[in-house]
């Protein structure tokens, strides 16, 4: 039987996962993750909508219509929102002008593609914990089992940080400066590493977390894992933080209400930095923004500052 023959699709697929993401442009492995199931539920699609196996796909297959019709699956079928739509064709416009570069005779199918339109999201208001719920969400963790003094820690470490949920998993014990000045090294979106300060109550817990998990300080290996000893995963982190702000509603209502996933985290973390006094440059550093402007929406979700905003206005005499 004569071999199959790898088509044009199959080729540029593999070019552009093994060598242009990662060497040329040197995407983080989250990165790339993402775009290859974005991807790969684009070739699912095409599979169930011609009928074709997937391995006989090629580019010729993918319209924009083709396009158009996938993202109204995503949204119809898979229930997926604007934003995760977005993602989608995000990933697929920066497969498409790839392919533009290497194959010019094609540039016209994928200046259709590419000019498949993004969606309008709805910004939704930034959900965040105020200090005393943090509190409340720290108390009910049970620190007498190995599981609740790793959670305890987890969360205080990501509330001191206000990492991304990725930065926490890639953490490392060699990533950790335990004395005097306490920091820990991040490693960021675009490969970016800063230094975070860390507070000394966080400081403590991390080298009490290592001294009971029997872990050397300079070890390379990931801080926070799972019972099978491997790194925990963002779902875990999801779990972890779910089952703790569940628990806490019961003490503190005002949980009940709000919508509340690890990403909050770093909102509280940037609140809690705004309500202290520390200027939006250097909160914008602390988180490792590309730029102020992004940092600039906690100033507008303070409900402690709007209300002593609110306040002063009401107290000044500005009619006499």
């Amino acid at each position: 039987m004569k071999p199959h023959r790898p088509n044009e699709l199959a080729v540029v697929l593999h070019d552009y996962f093994t060598d242009h993401l990662p060497r040329l442009r040197g995407m983080s492995p989250h990165t790339i993750h993402s775009y290859r199931d974005s991807l790969s539920l684009l070739l699912c699609y095409l599979e169930t909508a011609k009928k074709r196996s997937i391995v006989n796909i090629d580019i010729d297959d993918i319209t924009d219509e083709n396009v158009i019709a996938f993202l109204q699956h995503l949204e119809q079928q898979r229930g997926n929102g604007s934003a995760t739509r977005n993602v989608r064709l995000a990933a697929i416009h920066a497969f498409f002008t790839y392919i533009a570069h290497r194959y010019p005779q094609r540039l016209q199918q994928c200046q259709c593609i590419l000019g498949v339109p993004f969606k309008r999201t709805i910004t939704r208001q930034v959900e965040y914990l105020e200090y005393d719920e943090i509190q409340s969400v720290l108390n009910v963790i049970n620190r007498n089992t190995a599981d609740g003094r790793r959670d305890y820690v987890l969360l205080v470490t990501m509330f001191n940080t206000g990492a991304r949920v990725q930065e926490i998993l890639d953490l490392r014990p060699c990533d950790l400066q335990l004395v005097k000045p306490f920091h820990a090294r991040l490693l960021g979106k675009g490969r970016k590493e800063r230094l975070c300060p860390l507070w000394p109550q966080t400081a403590q817990l991390l080298q009490q977390h290592l001294s009971e998990a029997g872990v050397e300080p300079r070890s390379n290996g990931k801080l926070f894992l799972n019972h099978r000893k491997e790194s925990l995963t963002r779902f875990g982190v999801q779990y972890i933080l779910a089952k703790y702000l569940d628990r806490a509603k019961a003490e503190t209502p005002s949980l009940i209400s709000k919508r509340l996933h690890p990403h909050s985290m770093r909102h509280s973390t940037a609140v809690h930095l705004l309500q202290s006094g520390v200027d939006i440059v250097t909160i914008s550093q602390w988180l490792g923004h590309a730029s102020v402007t992004t940092t600039n929406i906690y100033a507008t979700v303070d409900l402690d500052m709007k209300r002593k905003a609110i306040n002063k206005h009401r107290d000044e005499n500005y009619f006499t």
